[in-house]
């Protein structure tokens, strides 16, 4: 009894996780995401196997792809690659961020006092002069979110939990 309770249980997850990976896209997406399934499945039996990459890669000039290099693509699915586990691997590597600790770990850098604030001005300095620069726009885009106090710093804290939990203000 204990067992198919479990069995049970186990199932109503495994639905709940592929019901959850369809609605973190659009239908539009979705069906570009199963156009992309159905070229990459040459063989059009709705799995993803090792053959199927090799006559993609193939198909687009790279023929010598080491064995290990497909076995670790293959191995990110935890199983076989049909649509349903090929569409949730594309939703972390899409929708996914850097750990919390990672991104606080950044901000802190530019916070050497650890005040848990960056002025605002001199940050957005940084990101249009530095490295991947950003346009005024890009960077507008960026605080649009960020919690900033009347003197022009930004809670890097509060903005690292907005960035990787979502803000509340957004989702109702």
């Amino acid at each position: 009894m204990a067992s198919k309770k479990a069995s049970n249980k186990r199932q109503r997850g495994a639905q709940k996780s592929c019901s959850n990976v369809f609605s973190m896209f659009e239908q539009s997406q979705i069906q570009e995401f199963k156009e992309a399934f159905g070229c990459i499945d040459q063989d059009r039996d709705g799995v993803i196997k090792k053959q199927d990459l090799k006559e993609t890669y193939g198909q687009l000039g790279k023929l010598n792809v080491d064995d290990e290099e497909l076995d670790a693509m293959l191995n990110e699915g935890k199983g076989p690659i049909n649509f349903t586990v090929f569409l949730s691997l594309f939703g972390e590597k899409l929708n996914g961020t850097d750990p919390e600790d990672t991104i606080l770990g950044a901000f802190k850098l530019f916070d050497p006092n650890g005040t848990g604030f960056v002025n605002k001005d001199e940050f957005k300095r940084l990101l249009m002069n530095q490295a991947d620069k950003f346009t005024a726009e890009e960077v507008d885009q960026a605080f649009a979110l960020a919690p900033i106090d009347p003197t022009g710093n930004i809670d890097y804290k509060s903005l690292c939990y907005i960035i990787t939990h979502g803000d509340e203000k957004e989702e109702s």
